[in-house]
């Protein structure tokens, strides 16, 4: 058996934490394979920060909604979309650097950030280390920026708190078939049969036929619309992560 693939197929969503440090040696693996991923023009642009300090983590955590996992983690790795670094690096060459301050720039760094924090992921399950992504860093993009001492040029995209699992016996997530996120040659768009078959394990989670339940909706796709993800929320939150963009510099 190929052991990147077994560490890949067994991957779990981790949100409670041993009382155990990562290993200084272990967490330097973990960040150096993160920095060794692809990225555009080998120009690198992320940046990641390392946050051990449970007092820094106690003052994120408004931010986080106040998720336990905010606070529970030996370690957290925000991985920040990162132009601040080039600009320099051509501001010491005598070299203009207006030609970053657009979205296709920040496009370039938000891949190269996230390709770092997958790398980062699945050296940290390597050492049998679990993480969970926190959504929430992209909600509230102000405060992290002012919280992490940011500058110009420089956004959060990912946070990835990481410690050794507290449990052995955490399930699998339900995902969709592999089939129908693959797509040979060109898009095919999904009949209704295709759409019923592909979302039937998703519907049939227990935790998912409750919250259906106790929230008073016919099905998942309106607790997803209605509850998680509201219209008014995400067209807020992308007003805030707009203005920011601006504010950056992007």
């Amino acid at each position: 058996m190929n052991q990147v693939i077994d560490t890949l197929l067994a991957h779990r969503s981790i949100r409670e934490y041993k009382d155990q440090p990562i290993e200084e040696n272990v967490l330097q693996q973990i960040l150096k394979a993160a920095c060794n991923g692809s990225t555009m023009g080998g120009m690198q642009l992320f940046s990641i920060i390392v946050t051990k300090d449970k007092a820094m983590m106690e003052k994120m955590a408004p931010f986080h909604f106040n998720q336990p996992i905010a606070t529970n983690a030996p370690v957290i790795l925000t991985f920040c979309a990162d132009f601040h670094r080039f600009d320099r690096y051509c501001e010491c060459r005598g070299t203009a650097t207006d030609a970053y301050h657009n979205l296709q720039a920040y496009q370039w760094a938000v891949t190269d950030a996230l390709i770092a924090a997958q790398n980062a992921c699945v050296a940290a399950e390597s050492f049998g280390l679990g993480f969970c992504w926190l959504g929430t860093i992209t909600y509230n993009v102000p405060q992290f920026i002012e919280a992490l001492n940011l500058p110009e040029h420089v956004i959060p995209v990912a946070c990835i708190p990481m410690g050794y699992p507290a449990h052995s016996d955490t399930p699998l997530t339900t995902k969709l078939p592999y089939e129908t996120l693959v797509h040979e040659e060109t898009y095919r768009t999904y009949s209704d049969e295709e759409i019923n078959r592909a979302y039937a394990a998703m519907e049939a989670v227990p935790n998912n036929i409750n919250m259906v339940k106790d929230n008073g909706f016919e099905n998942l796709a309106q607790d997803y619309v209605l509850r998680r993800y509201k219209k008014e929320d995400n067209e807020y939150f992308s007003k805030v992560l707009r203005d920011c963009l601006d504010q950056q510099g992007f």
